[in-house]
């Protein structure tokens, strides 16, 4: 019996299932380099700072989650577009007819190259969107809100881009 124990006991520690919940479905034999070109603003409205932190944020969540080398040019995988739109829309209307609250939404255009794979090359415009107080000034919460925004961004893109689920 002691045996038999220790049988198992030693079958169950030799064996391990590991699972990685970081979306990213790359095949790392094929697919080894990315290149992350800068976005530039092309929207009516611009922001400045806001250029770069969406940037930093797209290179940032690639190599955070996926064991691919970002290169400055010739990557097995090609992401690139521009800032296509920042604007600013009334939502809610109280009864005296003035807005409550202000949405910013920013629109990113974005072209995805798979070298390596085309049948997953994108051609597509993201955006999302933060809704504000209308008794604050932009410039009050402009900087949170674009980091939420920004971080939201690059969620969506990394998603319709490497992770296929």
């Amino acid at each position: 019996m002691k045996r038999i124990f220790a049988l198992i006991l030693i079958t169950l520690a030799s064996c391990t299932i590991s699972y990685k919940f970081n979306g990213a479905s790359i095949d790392y034999t094929k697919t080894k380099t990315i290149t992350i070109a800068d976005f530039p603003i092309r929207a009516t409205l611009v922001y400045p700072p806001l250029g770069p932190a969406f940037n930093e944020a797209l290179k940032d969540i690639y190599t955070r989650q996926t064991r691919l080398t970002l290169v400055n040019s010739g990557g097995d995988l090609l992401v690139e577009g521009e800032i296509t739109g920042y604007n600013l829309s009334p939502q809610a209307v109280t009864e005296d007819a003035y807005a409550s609250q202000t949405r910013l939404t920013v629109t990113v255009k974005v072209r995805y190259t798979n070298t390596k794979d085309p049948q997953f090359d994108l051609d597509q415009s993201f955006s999302a969107y933060r809704d504000f107080s209308s008794n604050q000034m932009l410039n009050q919460v402009q900087d949170e809100l674009i980091k939420e925004i920004v971080e939201e961004l690059a969620n969506l893109i990394f998603n319709a881009t490497v992770a296929n689920w």
